[in-house]
């Protein structure tokens, strides 16, 4: 079948419901109706209120988690809604769940608050440890990424859907890097993936959004060597992984989820098939 097809529905990966695309549809839906609420305080004056992390949340992080868990629930399935913004089930329970949605109603709270356009929502849903079904919007472009597992991956701008794939290793390899975690370890960071007389390129973008473009073929990987949460990871690794890159941790191992009772990711990077000396990369997380 040519990605650009609409997947069959007859996909099933365990359970009773189909994974295919009239569920793809359907979360893709209640994204964007998260996107449009979204937007609609981003365009307003908002509050700020810190979490027990003292990270960052806002009155649109809190809507558009209520709209999404409430839409996932009226899906066919019946699967529980894991999400940032609500205490996570003891994890008792949560190691008996099979499936479940994985959502983080926006990702990249603080570029929100910086209006700078670079946030998204985040809906995967995981079957027994892989993501298996990802959407990521980003409303204030109206961009969205959608996958499924072993069928393919889609960009849609503005309702436009064409297939994507990631690129052939770039010499130098662009790497695509956060706005809000500059430093040390950056620098370090360009300079091994630089070659004699050319440096490597960088991208700067927030949110889960690197690892999209990763996917799409606009860089060849992303480093993530500080902390992150499943939810943050989850439906963006889906769409890398559907265009025929990877995302693992610094031992080359895919990330899984729920296979634990913390939900805080190992260290990772999304990439194209690139090299990676990993001894390296142990070597400037710890700078």
């Amino acid at each position: 079948m040519n990605e650009s097809q609409h997947p069959d529905d007859n996909h099933r990966s365990g359970g009773s419901a189909v994974v295919g695309h009239e569920l793809l549809d359907a979360v893709r839906a209640i994204a964007e109706d998260a996107g449009v609420a979204i937007m609609t305080l981003y365009e307003q004056d908002f509050s700020v209120e810190r979490k027990a992390d003292s990270s960052p949340v806002t009155e649109a992080d809190l809507v558009a988690n209520q709209l999404i868990a409430e839409q996932l629930a009226g899906l066919d399935g019946g699967w529980p809604v894991l999400t940032e913004e609500e205490e996570a089930p003891a994890w008792g329970l949560r190691r008996e769940w099979k499936r479940y949605w994985l959502v983080d109603p926006i990702d990249g709270t603080r570029e929100f608050i910086k209006r700078n356009g670079e946030f998204s929502v985040n809906i995967a849903l995981i079957d027994a440890g892989d993501p298996v079904l990802g959407v990521v919007l980003a409303p204030a472009f109206g961009l969205e990424y959608a996958a499924l597992r072993g069928m393919g991956a889609w960009r849609y701008d503005d309702g436009k859907g064409y297939p994507i794939r990631v690129r052939p290793v770039a010499d130098p390899p662009t790497l695509a890097l956060s706005r809000s975690h500059a430093g040390r370890r950056e620098m370090q960071l360009i300079e091994t993936f630089s070659r004699p007389g050319a440096e490597a390129h960088v991208l700067r973008c927030g949110s889960s959004l690197k690892t999209c473009l990763v996917a799409e073929g606009k860089a060849d990987l992303y480093p993530r060597l500080g902390p992150t949460s499943e939810w943050d990871t989850a439906a963006s690794q889906c769409v890398l992984e559907a265009a025929g890159g990877f995302l693992t941790d610094l031992a080359g191992q895919p990330l899984r989820y729920n296979t634990r009772e913390s939900l805080l990711n190992p260290m990772f990077v999304a990439h194209n098939g690139i090299e990676l000396d990993f001894d390296r990369l142990h070597e400037i997380a710890a700078l």
